[in-house]
């Protein structure tokens, strides 16, 4: 394995007339210096989009930031990167500045949830269509998470999971730790109709598909719970959730006592049943805010790296979790 750094050129931002920016050589549009954002890859990898986080003078942002992967061929010798940023001008109102959200990938669209304003966790829903560049924020039904900063997200298949955080509690309004479990189906939109009168009293009005989208209010995506049983995890915060097949990986986070825990955890998200993983061989040591992605869907390989320690001092190191005999269709 081999680091590199890389090198970027900036595209000046987009003009409203949709004309094509220069590229130019700089930081004015890169994200710069920045912490508690989130970045997701679109397009098979193409495009890296990220969002919020704490950037230039410690203010949150809520900005959207694309870095193109596209490869070109500079010489005889190989390919290189045209490693370009961009600030896209994105429509739509877009959330507020915030960091320790979520964002996850969806298709071509990011649904962000929650996070922190930096006084107040969040629970606002907000999804980026990548094609158009636009905001929208979808009315939400059911029995969803409380507001919390430091969750994880994790898709399977068009189920977006959101697992654990750090929100207030109801009662007193002190901070409170979750390990809790809610899904979100993605691809099952309900439309809601609102009628003021019943149909019979607006004679004006003749009953048709087009007197029907008058009273359309919204589509609207529904929350549940998953009630979980088995060995469940201890309530907490920043830790890391990786999706592989019809299981959920948890490592990692802290906890209200500021323990920092380096236990994994397994849920098949069939039968809602969680399971502390057995592992062998040296693992990660206790850690938070550390990132974990499935490098190997085929052969179930799981990767983890760096994190924060309990001094606060960032770590670098990279460990590979082979999920050995797990069936994961």
């Amino acid at each position: 394995m081999k680091w590199e750094r890389v090198q970027v050129k900036v595209k000046a931002k987009e003009t409203p007339d949709g004309k094509k920016p220069a590229v130019r050589r700089g930081g004015a549009h890169g994200p710069g210096r920045k912490w508690g954002h989130t970045c997701n890859a679109v397009k098979s990898g193409r495009l890296l989009y990220v969002f919020g986080g704490y950037g230039r003078d410690d203010c949150q942002t809520n900005d959207v930031h694309v870095f193109d992967t596209n490869r070109e061929r500079k010489s005889a010798v190989g390919l290189m990167a045209k490693q370009t940023w961009s600030k896209p001008m994105v429509k739509g109102t877009a959330p507020t500045p915030r960091d320790s959200h979520t964002c996850t990938t969806v298709g071509s669209k990011l649904f962000v949830f929650g996070g922190t304003d930096g006084n107040s966790p969040l629970k606002d829903l907000h999804i980026l269509d990548t094609v158009t560049n636009q905001w929208s924020t979808p009315i939400t039904k059911g029995d969803g998470p409380a507001a919390r900063e430091g969750h994880s997200a994790a898709l399977i298949g068009t189920r977006l999971f959101v697992f654990g955080g750090c929100g207030r509690s109801p009662d007193d309004m002190e901070e409170t730790y979750f390990n809790d479990l809610y899904i979100l189906e993605t691809s099952k939109f309900f439309v809601v109709f609102t009628l003021i009168y019943p149909l019979t009293l607006i004679e004006s009005v003749p009953y048709n598909r087009q007197s029907i989208e008058c009273y359309m209010r919204l589509y609207t995506l529904v929350w549940k719970e998953l009630r979980t049983t088995g060995q469940k995890l201890i309530p907490r915060a920043g830790h890391t959730t990786v999706a592989l097949g019809k299981y959920l990986f948890v490592f990692g986070g802290f906890t209200d006592d500021r323990k920092l825990f380096d236990d994994l955890h397994v849920l098949h998200v069939e039968s809602g049943i969680w399971t502390k993983a057995t592992t062998t061989g040296e693992g990660p040591s206790p850690r938070f805010s550390l990132a974990g992605d499935c490098a190997d869907p085929e052969k179930g390989i799981l990767l983890f790296l760096g994190g924060c320690n309990e001094n606060l001092e960032a770590l670098e190191d990279m460990y590979y979790l082979d999920t050995g005999s797990l069936e994961c269709p």
